[in-house]
C-alpha cells in the first residue's frame, strides 16, 4: 500500500487505515476475515471511480508522486545482469542519469533514464533528476556504444526539466542537449522512449528522440511544466491546474498530437501501488516494440525519423 497519498486519494486512504487495522491477529473464519472482504471490494470500487475522472492536473500530480516507480525500480526488475556505466569522458559522472548495459529475456538492451531521490539525501544526490551537461554527454557515449555494438537503446524520462544552474550553463547545457537530438536522430540502432513519470522541455528530449515514444498511463509530457507556464501567462504558479489543461500534457492528449505511439496501462491507482505489476506490462510492451524494431536495416532508421517526425507538423500559408 502506499505510503503518501495525494488529496484526491483520500478516501482510499481511509479504507487503507480500516484495513490495516482489521489484519492484525484476525482468523480466516472470523467476522473480522468477512469485514476485511467487504472493504477490499469496497476500495477497489473507490480506487477505479477515483482513477476514471481524473483531470489533466491530477494527472500530473500522479506523475509526481513521490511513492512512484523509477528508472532503477524498473532496470533492477527487468535486468538482474545490468552493467551501470559511469562518466561522460570530458568533467563528471552525472547522478541524475543511469546509463548501462543489461537484457531483457536474454536480449541485450542499453538503458538511459533519469533517477530521481525517495529522499533529501537521495535527491540531493540524483540533483532532483535533473541532468547537467555530463549526463547528456554520458549519455550520448552510451548511445554510440550501443551502435557499435547493434545494440538497442531504451531511454526512460522521467525530470522536471534539465538543469538550469550557472555551472551548467558554463558547460555548455544548451549545445549538450542539441548535440543529443542531432545524434540521437541518425543513430543507426533502434531507440525507444518510454515516460514512466515527468518529461519537461528539453530536459527530457536531450534523451527522448525515438522510433517509438511510450508513455505510461499516469505522466505527462509537455515543453514546460504547468507551473512555469501559469507563471509566465498569468504570473501565478497557482493556475497550474488551468495551465495543465490549456497545454494538453496527458497521453491521450499527445497520442492525438501524433507525439505519443502508444499509451501503457498501469494496475489499478497508478503504478505506485504495484510495481511488480507495472514493470511487467511495460516489460511486455517493450519487448513487442523490440520485435518491430529488429529487421529494420541500420541505414534506414534516418529515414524513419525524418518521416516521423515530419508528421508531427503542419505550415499553413498565411496563418
Amino acid at each position: 500500500m502506499s505510503k503518501y497519498y495525494l488529496e484526491f486519494e483520500k478516501p482510499i486512504k481511509e479504507l487503507d487505515e480500516k484495513l490495516i487495522a482489521l489484519r492484525v491477529n484476525v482468523e480466516p473464519e472470523s467476522e473480522s476475515a468477512e469485514e476485511i472482504k467487504h472493504l477490499q471490494d469496497k476500495r477497489e470500487n473507490v480506487i477505479k471511480k477515483i482513477f476514471k475522472k481524473l483531470s489533466r492536473w491530477q494527472r500530473v500530480q500522479l506523475a509526481r508522486h513521490p511513492n512512484r516507480p523509477y528508472c532503477l525500480d524498473y532496470i533492477q526488475r527487468w535486468s538482474p545482469d545490468f552493467l551501470e556505466l559511469h562518466g561522460d569522458r570530458h568533467f563528471a559522472d552525472d547522478s541524475a542519469v543511469i546509463t548501462g548495459m543489461g537484457s531483457i529475456d536474454d536480449r541485450p538492451v542499453m538503458y538511459i533514464g533519469q533517477q530521481k531521490g525517495r529522499n533529501t539525501k537521495e535527491n540531493l544526490h540524483r540533483n532532483f533528476g535533473m541532468m547537467r551537461p555530463e549526463g547528456y554527454r554520458k549519455a550520448l557515449r552510451v548511445m554510440k556504444l550501443a551502435e557499435k555494438f547493434h545494440v538497442p537503446v531504451i531511454s526512460l524520462i522521467d525530470t522536471p526539466g534539465a538543469y538550469p544552474g550557472i555551472g551548467a550553463e558554463e558547460r555548455g547545457q544548451g549545445e549538450a542537449i542539441a548535440k543529443n537530438l542531432l545524434e540521437m536522430s541518425r543513430l543507426k540502432t533502434p531507440l525507444i522512449s518510454v515516460v514512466i513519470g515527468e518529461g519537461a522541455s528539453g530536459g527530457a528530449l536531450g534523451i527522448g528522440v525515438s522510433d517509438k515514444m511510450l508513455m505510461l498511463e499516469n505522466t505527462w509530457y509537455s515543453v514546460i511544466s504547468p507551473e512555469g507556464c501559469a507563471s509566465i501567462l498569468w504570473h501565478d504558479s497557482s493556475k497550474a491546474p488551468d495551465a495543465a489543461e490549456a497545454l494538453q500534457v496527458i497521453p491521450e492528449d499527445l497520442r492525438k498530437m501524433g507525439i505519443c505511439d502508444r499509451i501503457i496501462q498501469e494496475p489499478l491507482g497508478g503504478a505506485h501501488r504495484d510495481y511488480d505489476t507495472a514493470a511487467d506490462i511495460l516489460k511486455a510492451v517493450l519487448l513487442e516494440e523490440l520485435d518491430v524494431l529488429k529487421d529494420v536495416p541500420p541505414d534506414a532508421f534516418l529515414e524513419r525519423r525524418i518521416e516521423k517526425y515530419d508528421r508531427l507538423g503542419v505550415f499553413l500559408e498565411g496563418a
